[in-house]
């Protein structure tokens, strides 16, 4: 995620690409940015319009906020522009917003599901008594029977507008970095230009290589929670499959956009670990995606769990 902006001060070190180079690898990131940007928005609404928030795994958010808040502290050590801490807070931000909307919704509900169940330990006599009376004939609904929506499994009117979404992420990531080209933010610095605070490069460029590894281990650990779930529980309902489709997307446009700026032996070993971030989780969305496949129609064994 905000690992793309710990990675760019590596590229605006590399002087020596071809402008076609750079041009693709401002495309490819501009679109991977506006894809983490709007990341977290189809999830907070699925929960919210769900009223929940058990289908996501505790875990997988804690571990992905870490793995955020390092590449911070990495932006932070590394001295980036102003604007690049600024996006990098902005992630950490998002996390937590989200986090909260789930705790607040697993503890709220763990409530109403303790009430609920004293209040039928209470007419348990009654129920018994009347169980025979109270069975739904034909064509009733059964009021013990959970009737919670299922809109979040996919279906393929769902599926056309995240195809939309996507087109919309590509096209509006396009426009941002032609309108950044145009106001010159990829014109090339004066090479003579002395570098301030030279002789503290080199140590916060080896604390930013460490935090972008421990980085990269927050990301590629922070799905194995939520992989586990689902297969444990044998679904994918609450989950918004947009929420993974953005992150295949910006994953696999930043590390195309690595790749793109150079080909440079040196410049690949100092983003390894930011590329390896990206693979990595780009392997697991996909696992992930597999399960929506077979789980989709599959309800979650513990809905009612915080």
């Amino acid at each position: 995620m905000a690992s793309l902006l710990v990675t760019a001060a590596f590229a605006a070190a590399s002087s020596d690409s071809a402008p076609v180079n750079a041009a693709l690898s401002g495309v490819f990131g501009s679109i991977s940015m506006t894809a983490w940007i709007c990341l977290l928005i189809p999830q907070l609404i699925a929960n919210y319009k769900a009223q929940r928030a058990d289908g996501l795994s505790m875990a997988f958010l804690i571990v992905w906020l870490l793995g955020d808040a390092t590449n911070l502290i990495g932006a932070l050590f590394t001295r980036l522009a102003p604007t690049a801490v600024a996006l990098a807070s902005y992630f950490c931000v998002a996390d937590v917003v989200l986090i909260s909307q789930c705790v607040y919704y697993n503890t709220r509900n763990a409530r109403r599901q303790k009430r609920a169940a004293a209040g039928l330990s209470e007419q348990s006599p009654l129920l018994a008594q009347h169980r025979n009376s109270s069975k739904p004939t034909e064509g009733e609904v059964d009021p013990t029977k959970s009737t919670e929506s299922r809109d979040d499994i996919p279906d393929g009117s769902s599926w056309a507008n995240n195809a939309l979404s996507l087109v919309a992420v590509y096209v509006i990531g396009l426009c941002g970095w032609y309108v950044s080209y145009k106001a010159g933010a990829w014109g090339s610095e004066d090479p003579s230009a002395p570098e301030p605070h030279s002789t503290e490069k080199a140590p916060l460029e080896i604390v930013g290589l460490v935090l972008g590894y421990a980085s990269a281990v927050c990301y590629l650990c922070a799905r194995i929670p939520q992989i586990i779930k689902n297969y444990q529980e044998k679904s994918c309902e609450g989950l918004a499959i947009l929420f993974f489709m953005l992150s295949l997307t910006g994953n696999l446009m930043y590390g195309l956009s690595l790749v793109a700026y150079s080909q440079d032996r040196d410049y690949l070993l100092k983003a390894l670990p930011w590329l390896m971030g990206s693979v990595g989780t780009i392997v697991e969305d996909c696992i992930i995606f597999v399960q929506f496949r077979l789980y989709s129609n599959n309800p979650r064994s513990t809905v009612a769990q915080a």
